[in-house]
């Protein structure tokens, strides 16, 4: 078994609102050397938060976060840290429509697995 940690993406459409809706999953796991994020954007439950959400400026950030996990030059800066500091970056709290849930820990034997089951369990 393995220490992994995970945060929940969500999208906050209206900050001032603090409503948002659970749109991925980022996992890291040491061990394994792993960090990926995996999500998904229902676009008509973002427009009943926000008519006027910008879903192409959501696709971006959230490919962004895929572009940090695999931390090559298409990561910018923040890609070509060590991958335990890439994680809290994209984990740290911010008040933007882009936001990480609190970081929680757990056990795995594969964390590719994990990720998929986190996204089935808690975006799906």
């Amino acid at each position: 078994m393995h220490v992994f940690e995970y945060a929940v993406i969500r999208v906050v459409p209206r900050v001032e609102r603090e409503e948002f809706l659970n749109v991925g999953v980022i996992l890291y796991c040491a061990a394994q050397g792993f960090l990926q994020t995996r999500h998904y954007l229902p676009e008509d439950r973002l427009r009943a938060f926000s008519p006027e959400v910008d879903l192409d400026e959501l696709h971006a950030r959230l490919d962004s976060f895929n572009k940090i996990c695999a931390g090559r030059a298409t990561g910018g800066p923040i890609g070509q840290l060590a991958p335990a500091a890439r994680f809290r970056w994209l984990t740290a709290t911010r008040s933007t429509v882009i936001q990480a849930s609190a970081v929680h820990p757990g056990l795995c034997t594969d964390a590719a697995e994990t990720l998929a089951r986190l996204f089935g369990e808690l975006v799906e």
